[in-house]
C-alpha cells in the first residue's frame, strides 16, 4: 500500500512515527503538510483562495497513493475525495462541540463566524465522503456515530514509541511537586484548571508547575499566580524538554474539562509517574483508575486535593502506580499495535 499522509505540522513528529511503522511492515508513505499542498478558502492569505490544486494533482501523479490519511478536516482531504482516492480521517477531537465553543468565544463575531461555517462545510464533505472515520478514542467514536451512523467507524488511539520515554537528568524543580502539561487553546478544557486554586491554598508546601500556553492563558494565569507555590513554565520543546519535565515531577496531573486522547497522559505513564486526571471524555480509556493513578470528578477541587494528598504522602503508591502505568501503555498503545489495527480496518476499503 502507498499511503499519502496530509497533516498538521504540530503532529508531524507523531505522523512520521506512524508512517515509519507502516514502512517497517512493508508499506510506503509520504508525509506532507496539507496546507502546503492545497489550502483554498478559507485562509488568512487571499492568494490561497485562488489555488488551482496543481500541487495536489502533481503530488498524486508522482506518488500514486492507494489512499490518503488526514488528521484534520481541510480542503486537502476534500480534494482527495474529488479525485476519487480513498480518504481515511483520523478525528482527534469532538469537532462538533469544539465548533460550538468557537462560535461562543474566539469566533463570536462576523466575519469570523462565517469562517466556522465554511470549515464545518468542508468537514462535512470529508466525513461524508471518507472511506473510514477513525476517532481517537471510544468516547469520541460514540459521538461520531450520532452524526454519521452509516459510515465505517474504527477507534484509532494515538500511538506512541515507549523507547522515546526514558529518564534524563531532569529539570531543577522544587519538591514535592505536581506537573501539569496541557495547552490553553479550548476554553472548556482550560477553565477546569481554575479548580487548582483551592488545592494551591490547602497545600502551600507542594509546588505546582504548568507547562503550556494558548489564547486562554491570560484568563487563568492571573488567578493561579496569586499563589507562591504555582509556577508557569510556558511551552516546552518537544520531546526533549518535555522528557526532562516528566523526569523531575513527582506526580502528573491533567486538569481538563474536556479531552479525548491526551498524549501527555500516555507519556507521563511511560515515565513511570503516577497520574491524576479529570474523569471526562476519553481520559478513562488511557489510564487505569486506582492502578496507574486516580480519576477525579470534574469541577471538584476537594477531590483533586484528596488524591494529590494521598499520593504525596505515600511514596510506595507512587512507585507502584508508575510501574503499572508504563506496563499499561506498553501493552495497549504502541505504534506497532495501532498500525496493525489500522491496516486491518482499511484493507477491504482500498481498491
Amino acid at each position: 500500500m502507498r499511503l499519502l499522509i496530509g497533516g498538521s505540522p504540530s503532529k508531524f513528529f507523531h505522523l512520521k512515527e506512524f508512517g515509519e511503522k507502516l514502512k517497517a511492515k512493508g508499506h510506503q508513505y509520504k508525509l506532507v503538510k496539507d496546507t502546503d499542498i492545497f489550502t483554498g478558502f478559507p485562509s488568512r492569505h487571499v492568494k490561497d483562495w485562488f489555488d488551482n490544486k496543481e500541487k495536489f494533482k502533481q503530488l498524486i501523479s508522482e506518488f500514486s497513493p492507494d489512499a490518503v490519511f488526514v488528521d484534520r478536516q481541510t480542503n486537502f482531504g476534500k480534494t482527495a475525495i474529488e479525485e476519487k482516492i480513498p480518504l481515511f480521517v483520523h478525528l482527534r477531537g469532538d469537532f462538533w462541540a469544539e465548533s460550538e465553543m468557537a462560535k461562543k468565544t474566539l469566533y463570536k463575531y462576523p466575519p469570523k463566524r462565517s469562517i466556522i461555517w465554511f470549515k464545518e462545510k468542508i468537514a462535512h464533505t470529508c466525513f461524508q465522503g471518507a472511506s473510514g472515520i477513525f476517532p481517537i478514542c471510544g468516547y469520541l467514536g460514540k459521538v461520531v456515530e450520532q452524526h454519521y451512523p452509516k459510515k465505517p467507524i474504527h477507534v484509532m488511539y494515538q500511538g506512541i514509541t515507549p523507547e522515546n520515554w526514558y529518564h534524563t537528568d531532569g529539570m531543577k524543580l522544587k519538591h514535592p511537586c505536581v506537573g501539569l502539561l496541557q495547552s490553553a487553546v479550548i476554553w472548556e478544557k482550560t477553565k477546569e484548571m481554575l479548580t487548582i486554586t483551592k488545592v494551591l491554598k490547602k497545600m502551600p508546601e507542594v509546588n505546582f508547575y504548568w507547562a503550556g500556553d494558548g489564547p486562554y492563558r491570560d484568563k487563568i494565569l492571573p488567578e493561579l499566580e496569586k499563589f507562591d507555590n504555582f509556577h508557569w513554565l510556558g511551552n516546552l520543546e518537544y520531546p526533549n524538554k518535555v522528557r526532562d519535565f516528566l523526569t523531575e515531577i513527582d506526580i502528573y496531573a491533567l486538569v481538563s474539562g474536556l479531552d479525548m486522547s491526551p498524549l501527555t497522559l500516555q507519556e507521563a505513564q511511560l515515565m513511570k509517574k503516577p497520574v491524576i486526571a479529570t474523569n471526562v471524555g476519553g481520559i478513562p480509556e488511557l489510564m487505569k483508575n486506582n492502578k496507574t493513578g486516580f480519576l477525579v470528578k470534574k469541577g471538584q477541587g476537594d477531590d483533586l486535593h484528596e488524591k494529590i494528598e494521598k499520593l504525596i504522602s505515600d511514596k510506595d503508591l507512587q512507585i507502584n502506580f508508575g510501574k503499572t502505568g508504563r506496563e499499561f501503555i506498553e501493552n495497549n498503545f504502541t505504534w506497532d499495535i495501532i498500525a496493525d489495527n489500522f491496516l486491518k480496518n482499511i484493507k477491504t476499503k482500498i481498491n
